[in-house]
């Protein structure tokens, strides 16, 4: 009878002792289901600040300035900044490996933090998008993209959130790079972050809400 009794009061001790730690193990995957990245693409340095391929760079320090999170911290290969909203923490990166490859610190942030594919939203110039116009789609292909590519082949995963934000082809002979690594007109830079506007609505409505709706922006001075 005492073996049984001290059998069962084992038993007692070593299920609370379960309890106790599968408790913040759970806790920190409920936290971790709910955890954003916004990653906004680009190239670091001076020479490539302002230029059309360095849009998604723009966009986050735009977002980041509307949310009221000011600074950034050097992790992940990236300049980091994170904040709460709804109670969920979001994490805002802007890579600092180059454009073509993103996808590395991309991947080491959201590995780090175990984010789902699907609560990354990554933020990009586009070629086939005139300025002043932007898509948002759910998953899809790199569309030629390279830093899109590369995060794609980095994640093993295609489902993440997609922004495009239109930049437009060159004009006449002027080459693609020479085009995307350039300068903006007045018109085109006007037109470009008027649309960046209606886009950060739309992405802090996501981090609200988790709501991701494939759809297209026009700037008010198209319609």
């Amino acid at each position: 009878m005492e073996k049984e009794k001290e059998w069962k009061q084992q038993q007692i001790l070593q299920k609370k002792s379960q309890q106790t730690k599968s408790k913040p193990e759970q806790v920190l995957k409920q936290e971790r289901a709910g955890m954003k990245l916004v990653a906004g693409l680009g190239n670091p340095g001076k020479e490539y600040e302002g230029t059309p391929h360095n849009i998604g760079f723009q966009a986050v320090d735009l977002l980041m300035s509307r949310l009221g999170i000011s600074g950034f911290q050097q992790k992940f290969q990236s300049q980091l900044g994170r904040t709460s909203i709804q109670g969920e923490v979001c994490i805002f990166i802007k890579p600092q490996t180059f454009m073509n490859r993103s996808g590395w610190a991309v991947a080491e942030c959201a590995k780090f933090y175990k984010i789902p594919t699907e609560n990354i939203v990554i933020i990009s110039d586009d070629l086939d998008l005139p300025p002043g116009k932007a898509r948002l789609r759910d998953g899809g292909g790199h569309g030629g993209h390279n830093g899109l590519r590369s995060i794609i082949d980095s994640l093993a995963d295609r489902h993440f959130r997609r922004i495009r934000i239109g930049i437009g082809r060159p004009a006449g002979k002027r080459d693609v790079v020479g085009h995307v690594l350039g300068r903006w007109s007045k018109t085109e830079e006007k037109l470009a972050f008027s649309v960046i506007d209606l886009v950060l609505t739309e992405i802090i409505s996501f981090l609200e809400t988790s709501k991701f709706e494939n759809t297209s922006f026009s700037a008010p001075e198209l319609v």
